[in-house]
């Protein structure tokens, strides 16, 4: 924390220039500022900002940066506190700037196929009002309650990047607040753009380092017509790897394939009290499929079902009503909340070559045997991209163990052709493993590209680089 003593501290005269922009209710300085000291990500420790500061727009925002930049006070940008990387963690104390109260849908333009949100719209909220126009928005993290703001600050992805990628492929255009307080928009109501550097797709998964998102054009398509959920048990985890290129040969587009082993099914059946389908198995397969009628939807699933069972799949089972296909989906969205309750010691989201997910898990449990610690896995198989948890199992895990098997596993998922992380990002618990991923060369660029943006570090600093 050597940087922590270049900063100036929150003193009352700060505060009250702070209550002048934004009005004394939208400043917190008491116990309340406990709910911003941490974000969902595992075993990091709270820490309490100095202030917490809630603008409601723009220029609020712009005037707060400028005299945080003038004072040399760290910001943290915060939206839903979602995060798994401590992204929204003050760790140098300061302001954290939560953008809750930026939480405004200013259009829906259905003409266009667009929207424009501020930050701090709720994933839930967002997708109702679309869906209230006849439109779709089909980026789904699986956490409904994050913002739009943070889900663009970490480039989200979820289960159906298959068909649909990241949030990137659905942004069009930000504004955004530099820490110097200027206002920079970029993009806009078109789809494609050659004018100059494409400042849009750079902020985007930036991780609040770079600027502040006050404002998000996004893309919106048609609504799918009919959905079905395919859940398919194999006795092995290679065997179920096998059937994903053998499915996507065949021109079938799924919207997102999840692959998952026995022990964190039974994990989700523990925790929920429901039962899942097909559990005893050792691995499964759970394609969501989306087509214009119930006849096609029945097609594709029955031609998935077919590549499944020639690939070593023991059975299929194809949710016979609604209700069931929401049972389905919502296990899959259990996943975290259940391995959090039996223990995990830190979490990791490789992505490789999807042919090679199979070979990364045997490989990464080896290691973990090694270490005598468990590691349970899943992920989007659609997209190589795989969740895996150290689990403690009620012993205290040494810090320094836990950190070394991290390492090994990241090493194993670049070896492989991967990098470190596919959606959550590196925030600040996976900063320290950015070398392994980017050679010096581009982190260096890396550093220029923060210090153009920030040149005095105070935007969200210890985030993905450290700066000397």
């Amino acid at each position: 924390m050597e940087a922590q003593r270049r900063y100036g501290k929150v003193t009352d005269d700060l505060i009250a220039l702070l209550i002048e922009i934004v009005g004394g209710g939208n400043v917190l300085t008491g116990e309340e500022r406990q709910d911003y000291s941490r974000d969902e990500a595992p075993k990091l420790k709270p820490v309490l900002p100095e202030v917490v500061v809630k603008p409601e727009d723009t220029g609020s925002v712009a005037r707060i940066m400028k005299l945080a930049n003038e004072k040399n006070i760290p910001v943290t940008p915060r939206g839903g506190g979602t995060g798994l990387a401590g992204g929204a963690v003050p760790i140098y104390g300061g302001i954290v700037l939560s953008l809750e109260k930026m939480n405004r849908i200013l259009e829906i333009d259905k003409d266009n196929f667009v929207a424009t949100v501020e930050p701090g719209v709720v994933l839930a909220d967002f997708f109702q009002a679309v869906e209230e126009q006849g439109l779709y928005y089909p980026i789904y993290p699986g956490e409904t309650s994050a913002t739009i703001g943070g889900n663009a600050a970490t480039n989200a992805g979820g289960m159906r990047a298959v068909k649909y990628g990241v949030t990137r492929h659905f942004v069009l255009g930000l504004e955004a607040v530099l820490p110097t307080g200027d206002i920079v928009p970029a993009g806009g109501k078109f789809v494609k753009c050659s004018t100059g550097y494409e400042l849009t797709q750079l902020l985007i998964g930036s991780e609040g380092t770079l600027a502040v998102i006050t404002k998000i054009i996004l893309r919106l398509i048609p609504p799918p017509g009919k959905r079905e959920i395919i859940f398919v048990p194999f006795n092995s985890l290679h065997d179920a790897i096998k059937s994903v290129p053998a499915i996507l040969k065949q021109r079938i587009l799924p919207v997102g394939i999840e692959f998952m082993e026995r022990d964190v099914i039974d994990m989700v059946e523990q925790h929920t009290g429901k039962e899942i389908p097909l559990h005893d198995y050792d691995a499964f397969l759970m394609i969501i499929v989306e087509a214009d009628s119930e006849d096609e939807v029945h097609h594709i699933a029955g031609q998935i079902g077919e590549i499944c069972l020639s690939h070593g799949a023991v059975d299929v089972f194809i949710p016979g009503s609604e209700r069931a296909k929401r049972n389905l989906l919502e296990a899959r969205e259990q996943f975290y909340n259940a391995v959090r309750y039996f223990g995990i010691t830190d979490l990791v989201d490789v992505v490789v070559p999807r042919s090679r997910i199979a070979e990364f898990v045997e490989k990464t449990k080896g290691i973990a045997a090694e270490y005598g610690i468990p590691l349970i896995a899943y992920g989007h198989a659609g997209d190589g991209n795989v969740h895996l948890h150290p689990m403690s199992r009620g012993r205290d895990e040494s810090e320094a163990r836990v950190k070394e098997l991290l390492e090994k596993i990241y090493e194993v998922g670049v070896s492989l052709g991967g990098t470190i992380s596919g959606e959550h990002g590196l925030g600040f618990t996976k900063k320290g493993y950015l070398h392994l991923a980017a050679d010096k060369s581009k982190i260096d660029l890396m550093k220029r590209i923060k210090r153009a943006f920030d040149p005095n570090n105070i935007l969200n600093p210890g985030k993905v680089l450290d700066l000397e």
